[in-house]
């Protein structure tokens, strides 16, 4: 097999992240190892997994053409971030809230991606663990009432509101706004503590983290949950397989967060893999690195 190491600025920084590096792994077809610095050697070699899965060749057949997608909105102006919301011709937009912000900001930035979804429009929040139980419940109410003064239904789910499987219990019980666990899944590599809590109504499933695509599929099937598929921040080469998953998972209620190829300044491959009319579909990639 071939390797390639690559190293890819973004386009403004995400969760600390200002590059993402790792290697691309050619053999049948290309591969991306990249764990974030801070992943332990087992979460890594979930990564390395997946990477191999990938390079072979190995994914299942696809039950679908194409997948909906969400645009990206990180901590930003009111302004940028309805430019954002609409990237890609996008009708979902998850925004990240929690973090350096207030909440009087993170309320301003989504009610103005609201606004600029329009009432058929739909505006999903990522918090990365960064509430306690009584800051999410209150901020869950408050971003709701913001995004309906926006114009859309409310908050389409919450996803990892507080850091803990059992605080997303409690938040769950205490807010209507559904929940998805995307940490409490990837972390661990299963969904078992968090169905056995009742402590989502979804979950998150990045191939990656996982373990792979086929890995993914048996993660969900188990679950036993609604999925949405999401990318880990990846190149143009992980991204296909996120969306290999996305493309192979036999129910898709939800719009895939696999958008994100928009906060690269280069990217591993000619062209990026980028939503168009809202939509993803899969397509040979030419790979430059």
């Amino acid at each position: 097999m071939e390797f390639r190491p690559f190293r890819i600025a973004l386009t403004m920084p995400f969760r600390g992240v200002h590059h993402r590096t790792g290697v691309l792994i050619h053999g049948a077809a290309w591969g991306e190892y990249s764990p974030f610095a801070d992943y332990s050697a087992e979460r890594a070699s979930r990564w390395w997994a997946a990477a191999m899965e990938a390079a072979r060749g190995q994914w299942p057949t696809p039950v679908r053409e194409a997948v909906p997608v969400n645009s990206i909105v990180p901590d930003v102006s009111p302004e940028l971030a309805a430019v954002l919301a609409v990237a890609g011709g996008c009708r979902t937009a998850k925004v990240k809230v929690g973090g350096r912000d207030t909440l009087a900001a993170d309320e301003a930035r989504i009610e103005a991606v609201a606004a600029a979804l329009g009432p058929s429009g739909r505006v999903r929040i990522d918090v990365n663990g960064a509430w306690d139980v009584d800051q999410a419940v209150r901020a869950v109410r408050a971003l709701d009432a913001a995004a309906r003064r926006g114009g859309v239904s409310g908050i389409e789910y919450v996803e990892q509101p507080c850091a803990s499987v059992a605080e997303l219990a409690m938040v769950r019980r205490r807010v209507s706004v559904p929940i998805a666990a995307d940490e409490s899944v990837r972390i661990p590599g299963n969904a078992d503590a968090v169905v056995a809590a009742s402590a989502a109504d979804l979950i998150v499933l990045k191939a990656a983290p996982l373990g792979g695509v086929r890995r993914s599929l048996l993660v969900a099937e188990r679950a036993g949950l609604p999925c949405v598929v999401s990318s880990a921040m990846e190149t143009s080469v992980g991204l296909s397989a996120e969306l290999a998953l996305a493309l192979a998972l036999p129910d898709l209620p939800y719009a895939c967060g696999l958008g994100t190829g928009a906060l690269l300044a280069g990217d591993t491959v000619e062209q990026t893999l980028l939503p168009s009319n809202g939509m993803m579909r899969q397509r040979p990639l030419e790979v430059i690195v």
